[in-house]
């Protein structure tokens, strides 16, 4: 049997039980699969997901597992596509305590295994919570600061792991050979800053899922690997990726305390460090009554790190740059009173009045008294008159969640435009009930059953 602390998490994943799970846990784990599906539907809309498609259809030509939205490929093809789709449109969910996103990684190789075999609804719930619960306390060891530091991008480092779990849990690894499919995670793990503000850095979170699949399914062909990866003293995930890391944390109250909960969602499409500033910026606009024509300047402060990753694109190209642009998203809400895609579509990121409102009329600035997340806006008005507002914890927090109401009504939103009608009640349904469902089949032919798909379309 594996020792060290990677032996006990993978213990950990390979015997849990869905009576193991508090309600609380049980019922956040249902709201991320729900975002996740809802952000997967939104993601036909990305302007790079055919390009992904068609790398997802010539990875293999089978065709048993369901694209959401949409079309049919392979387990390893609808693993990187559904992964894309998730946070293709950057609206994803992410895990504060280490900014990753975990849904994308997680939730693709557990929905095509289960589809494949055929696993019940309850099977999936749990296998997602090992996945979530895996893939979050490899994060709090690894020393995100110091991971950070090193130009280290979370989905594609820890992510395998997560989706080695939920894959490796669904196909029944016992402790040892779980053990061993980290090992194999560990083993792709990948993915640095040098790709910020390119594509590539959601590559990272689709390719994790992959990872982490080729993962179990090798370890349960028994292939030898490392049952010690993340505190091995030579390539070590902990003594090579960061500083030796925090280890004694991955098992800290493991099965008490549940880190899944700290996984945050998103209400607005746009980076999950810059959600505070939107949270901020909306409840100036509604508290004030403000519109475009009474306001002289818009000043947005938040951290240093937050403003060097989304302060820089005053005069932003394309989607993607006004998706992580601070300077589009004030000017958007103000001029709108709504972020949705439909902010981030060309016809309205391109008009001239927007576009220079957002480059000449917004100021960003860091300031030293805020982390994380927390923002402030101030309002500087045609008549002097000068009014501010503070965020510590933005809209999808655990300090400030979404209900359950608010991530049906997201789903609802993406999925009319890709599902038919009668789907998408039952699919809200299936969910919310997941542990009664009788086959995850369903859930896939509900959300599988779309419109003529980007996989389609670019094969």
């Amino acid at each position: 049997m594996a020792s060290d602390i990677t032996g006990t998490l993978a213990g950990f994943a390979a015997g849990l039980k869905y009576d193991d799970i508090p309600e609380r846990a049980r019922e956040h784990c249902k709201n991320l699969l729900l975002d996740a599906l809802a952000c997967a539907l939104a993601g036909h809309q990305g302007e790079e997901t055919g390009q992904v498609a068609a790398l997802a259809a010539g990875l293999a030509q089978s065709q048993e597992s369901s694209v959401i939205g949409g079309g049919r490929s392979s387990l390893a093809g609808a693993t990187l596509l559904n992964g894309y789709l998730v946070t293709a449109v950057t609206m994803c969910d992410v895990h504060r305590p280490t900014l990753t996103h975990v849904t994308p990684e997680v939730v693709p190789p557990a929905l095509a295994v289960a589809e494949r075999d055929a696993r019940t609804g309850r099977e999936l719930l749990v296998a997602l919570a090992a996945g979530f619960e895996t893939l979050t306390r490899v994060g709090i060891g690894w020393d995100y600061p110091a991971a950070r530091a090193r130009g280290w991008h979370g989905p594609g480092v820890i992510g395998p792991f997560g989706s080695a779990a939920a894959a490796g849990r669904l196909i029944g690894l016992d402790a040892d050979a779980m053990a061993g499919a980290f090992g194999l995670a560990g083993s792709q793990a990948a993915g640095t800053f040098a790709a910020w503000g390119t594509p590539t850095v959601k590559f990272h979170q689709c390719r994790g899922a992959l990872s982490g699949l080729m993962a179990a399914l090798l370890a349960q062909q028994k292939f030898v690997a490392t049952r010690e990866f993340l505190t091995a003293r030579d390539g070590g995930l902990y003594n090579t990726y960061s500083n030796g890391g925090r280890p004694d944390a991955v098992t800290a109250d493991l099965g008490k305390r549940w880190e899944l909960e700290q996984i945050a969602l998103r209400l607005w499409p746009s980076a999950s460090t810059i959600q505070g500033f939107i949270t901020a910026m909306f409840e100036l606009v509604e508290k004030h009554r403000l519109v475009p024509e009474r306001v002289r300047k818009l000043r947005v402060l938040l951290n240093k790190t937050a403003v060097d990753l989304h302060g820089i694109f005053p005069r932003y190209q394309g989607k993607f740059e006004a998706l992580l642009s601070i300077h589009y998203g004030a000017a958007a809400i103000l001029h709108d009173r709504a972020l949705t895609l439909a902010q981030f579509e060309p016809e309205r990121y391109n008009d001239p009045k927007l576009a220079r409102f957002a480059a000449e009329r917004v100021e960003v600035s860091a300031d030293a008294a805020l982390t994380g997340v927390q923002a402030v806006v101030e309002a500087q008005a045609v008549d002097g008159s000068t009014f501010t507002v503070r965020c510590d914890h933005p809209r999808g927090s655990p300090e400030n969640p979404l209900s359950r109401t608010e991530i049906e009504e997201k789903f609802r939103t993406y999925a009319r435009a890709r599902l038919p009608a009668a789907n998408v009640e039952e699919a809200i349904g299936a969910v919310s009930r997941l542990e009664q469902l009788p086959s995850a089949r369903r859930l896939m032919e509900l959300v599988g059953e779309g419109k003529a798909g980007v996989l389609s379309d670019a094969a």
